[in-house]
């Protein structure tokens, strides 16, 4: 039942949003829980070498969330216009590109993870625990894809909180486990990715109820593997796999930066950052992901005139998380800073709050793109969503952070990020204004 003032059902809203916000930051605190046990286990060097690594888990977990995110927005479409069968192939389909990406990146782990850990510009210091790092997490990736299938069917089948549950219970078992493996077993940094490689197991198993309830409504069925089927689930998908790999390739080029600025301590802070901003950019990833099976629905129904008021609401919602985030991260910087400072080093605590002040006055420009670019997504508009996604992660990016940081060193380096951010906001308003007159013009009214 729609309410009369938002026009969209407020009360399926917020459980959806709430709970997939509870989900994605669960799902954050699979690296942030590391970078705590890790640097209070390994202390900066450890910290240096987690950073290095997690370029790695941001594409891996792209890839497996886009065709989780593409794969069930087509799911939701079809299924909303009565077309069973073809929901289902989109499931079969997925599943069978989910088993080619999953096979591949094993490979990639066994065979090139000495490659990678140079790539990467892991020194003497830190190149071992580096490498076993991304080798043993790479070892788990079909686990991590399919815990991503899972996560995002589960949802658009009407379960979001078995979804959100099969999340949280994998992010406890990894903060539980990282203890248990760093500390008394003395696991090192192979106990700390090998806790985070058992959580999505144990998110695959909970989400696995879903089935055994029998409360599913997709399943495999025989069909051939249409490339329009794939290209459909690419093309839904690609945005939140460019989000990722953004977010890989701005650690990856600020890692560099910063080791030439800073060394292995600058590395360090900035890993603080960067991690704390998983955290941040998961509210808001919870928010898009949680207004996307309402968007994909009705939609679908015909009704995409509701589909602005929920936008509006998703915005509102986030404007009000990223407000109440920055001042908690602005007033508590230093304290936040030395909760990953085993060593109490005053240089890595002091570079990673100025960093966090400066650093996160993009919340409220990364909330209006992170939401943006699911709307476009969740409304089988691709192209708005990619263009966003390329802006973002490569385009604006890299060059700010590039001269920004040989303009004023760390300081640009941390501006960097608010003004790129700034800048792909803009872009993102003009195609949202123009997207949504086009939709209400008189000739497409309801």
């Amino acid at each position: 039942m729609d309410t009369a003032g938002q026009n969209i059902p407020l009360k399926e809203f917020f459980k959806y949003v709430s709970l997939s916000v509870l989900a994605m930051i669960a799902l954050s605190c699979y690296i942030l829980a590391d970078t705590y046990f890790v640097s209070s286990g390994l202390g900066t060097n450890g910290l240096s070498a987690l950073n290095l690594a997690i370029p790695v888990y941001y594409f891996m977990h792209g890839a497996g969330l886009m065709l989780g995110m593409g794969g069930a927005t087509a799911y939701s479409l079809y299924r909303s216009r009565g077309e069973e069968r073809k929901a289902n192939e989109v499931f079969t389909v997925t599943m069978c590109l989910s088993a080619v990406l999953a096979a591949v990146l094993v490979i990639v782990g066994a065979v090139f993870s000495r490659q990678l850990t140079a790539l990467l510009g892991a020194d003497k210091d830190t190149f071992a625990m580096t490498e076993i790092y991304i080798r043993v997490l790479l070892c788990f990736s079909p686990a991590f894809v399919l815990n991503n299938v899972f996560v995002c069917f589960v949802r658009n089948d009407g379960a979001p909180k078995l979804s959100m549950l099969a999340t949280v219970s994998g992010s406890l078992s990894n903060i539980l486990l990282d203890y248990v493996f760093i500390f008394p077993c003395n696991m090192g940094m192979f106990g700390a990715v090998f806790a985070t490689g058992l959580a999505p197991v144990i998110g695959v198993c909970v989400s696995s109820m879903h089935f055994l309830r029998k409360k599913n409504n997709f399943h495999a069925v025989r069909c051939a593997l249409h490339f329009k089927t794939a290209g459909k689930i690419f093309a839904l998908g690609v945005p939140s796999l460019i989000e990722q790999f953004s977010s890989a390739i701005v650690i990856l080029v600020f890692n560099f930066i910063v080791l030439g600025i800073g060394g292995n301590t600058g590395v360090a802070a900035y890993g603080v950052v960067a991690n704390i901003s998983l955290v941040v950019a998961a509210v808001f990833t919870g928010i898009a992901q949680g207004m996307q099976p309402i968007l994909s629905r009705i939609g679908g129904e015909g009704r995409a005139k509701k589909q602005r008021s929920c936008l509006m609401l998703a915005l509102a919602t986030g404007i009000v998380f990223s407000v109440i985030i920055y001042v908690l991260l602005a007033v508590f910087a230093e304290p936040i800073a030395d909760v990953f400072n085993r060593e109490k080093d005053p240089e890595l605590t002091r570079i990673a709050a100025e960093g966090m002040r400066i650093y996160f006055t993009a919340a409220v420009f990364l909330c209006l793109n992170i939401i943006g670019c699911t709307f476009f997504t969740s409304c089988g508009r691709p192209l708005p969503a990619h263009i966003i996604s390329i802006l973002r992660g490569l385009i604006v990016i890299i060059p700010s952070a590039l001269i920004l940081s040989a303009l004023a060193g760390f300081t640009g380096v941390w501006i960097s990020y608010p003004v790129t951010e700034g800048i792909v906001a803009v872009v993102a308003i003009i195609m949202l204004v123009t997207f949504l007159r086009r939709r209400e013009a008189p000739e497409n009214r309801e």
